[in-house]
């Protein structure tokens, strides 16, 4: 079988965000593979040391710095990896349909993909993608084995979680919890040097963005910096109910 492992490049949890000419700006940061990705790899990963023989490779769309994260998803274990390059922004649907198409192209039997990034906050991607594929897709994952072509698993539901078994080919996303990502070792990081990298142009998948992005902003809460006097207790307490209950309007 063949498991497709879709990686999203975002700036690291660490690093500051700066905002230049109505944009995020990345120059001398440190970017990193998103955190919901890598349980994908690492998933992957664990399938084919279970005994599934599979070949795993890692996908990513955008700018020519995005290699490195899939360089660091070959350091982990991936087989090979292909790099969409663009510096085009595309929106979850228009980026599904590129997904889509390398999962014919490669006659892949599973789909990873992080449940939602750190840098945007959607859930869509896998759920265009096993749309256009018409595969079934299950989400929030958070137990996985597979037997044969049934995976079997458990996700999160509301109060508790929910167990589910589908039929392969599938799409799944994937989430903290679910396993804990490697951390690759120099002996791997030299020899995914060697492994196959392939570039593709966006211009053959025919993708026309239908989001179009405007301006991005930080939103700042400048503080109130008031001081409540301590030397009468009660009327202290009194005073910051209020505050919070009128001004903060975070109680009742």
């Amino acid at each position: 079988m063949r498991i497709l492992t879709y990686l999203r490049q975002v700036l690291d949890a660490e690093e500051s965000v700066r905002i230049t000419n109505q944009a995020v700006a990345l120059e001398n940061s440190k970017l990193v593979m998103d955190t919901m990705d890598e349980y994908g790899v690492e998933e992957a990963l664990r399938l084919r040391e279970s005994g599934v023989e599979t070949e795993i490779i890692a996908i990513a769309v955008g700018p020519a710095r995005t290699q490195d994260a899939l360089r660091t998803a070959l350091a982990m274990g991936a087989d090979r990896a292909i790099h969409v390059e663009t510096d085009l922004r595309l929106d979850p649907i228009a980026l599904s349909k590129v997904l889509a198409q390398i999962a014919t192209q490669e006659e892949a039997t599973l789909i990873f993909s992080g449940g939602q990034q750190a840098d945007w906050d959607s859930h869509a991607l896998a759920a265009a993608t096993a749309e256009r594929l018409q595969w079934p897709q299950a989400t929030w994952t958070s137990a996985l084995t597979l037997s044969g072509t049934t995976l079997t698993g458990k996700h999160d539901a509301d109060e508790g979680s929910e167990s589910f078994t589908l039929e392969l080919p599938a799409v799944v996303t994937t989430q903290q919890g679910l396993n804990e990502p490697r951390y690759p070792t120099l002996p791997n990081i030299m020899k995914s040097k060697k492994k196959e990298l392939r570039k593709e142009s966006l211009d053959q998948f025919n993708v026309t963005p239908k989001l179009k992005f405007l301006a991005a902003e930080i939103q700042v809460k400048s503080r109130l910096n008031k001081i409540l006097d301590g030397k009468d207790a009660p009327a202290a307490a009194a005073q910051l109910v209020d505050l919070l209950r009128n001004e903060a309007r975070v109680i009742a």
